[in-house]
């Protein structure tokens, strides 16, 4: 599936999810891994930033806090950043502009036909608009973790987890749990292959 038919999947699933429910509010999450299919010891892991552009704000690090814990849960063991360690697992996280999303309007207005009074004549059709509904950006939020061998530098595992929200709808923002739980969903995953976690 192309990355527009991906979005123009996501924005009639946002469209159709309408107040009612959180869960419908909240996209799948597409995950993609990459690895050399050869056995990963188990071993220490610092997180570190993925990049030297790669800031390290609160939003980082509940990221990479995120990301320990899924380590943890298979077997690695964290340590804090820039100790001596097995592996390092590189963190980044991004938020882009994925286009814009036009709501349906809550308010709409009818105008229909009626019978014309001691006629009997009938007036057919009728005509409703919307009034109200407003242009919302679509945000594609992207967490990415390399992991590598601290020893020679190879990287043995690397993996993309990737989903969308509506700007100024708080229910229909990811989490970093969330997208954390899904990129280490069945690690290490088959390589090369894109699933979607709902």
């Amino acid at each position: 599936m192309s990355r527009f038919a991906t979005i123009a999947v996501a924005l009639a699933v946002l469209a159709t999810g309408g107040c009612t429910s959180t869960a419908a509010r909240l996209q799948p999450v597409d995950v993609s891994r990459y690895h050399l299919g050869t056995p990963m010891p188990q071993g220490t892991v610092s997180i570190e930033p993925l990049s030297s552009t790669d800031t390290i704000s609160m939003s980082y690090q509940a990221y990479a806090d995120a990301v320990a814990a899924q380590l943890q849960a298979q077997g690695f063991t964290p340590v804090p950043a820039g100790s001596e360690s097995d592996y390092i697992a590189g963190v980044s996280f991004r938020r882009t502009d994925a286009g814009t999303y036009r709501e349906r309007s809550p308010v709409t207005i009818g105008i229909g036909g009626g019978t014309a009074p001691r006629s009997g004549l009938g007036v057919g059709g009728g005509i409703s608009t919307g009034i109200g509904g407003k242009d919302r950006r679509v945000i594609l939020s992207e967490l990415s973790v390399h992991l590598r061998r601290r020893g020679d530098g190879t990287t043995i595992w690397e993996g993309r987890a990737q989903t969308h929200s509506l700007e100024g709808v708080p229910e229909s923002q990811p989490s970093a749990e969330r997208l954390a739980s899904a990129l280490f969903k069945g690690f290490p995953g088959e390589s090369g292959i894109t699933i979607t976690v709902p």
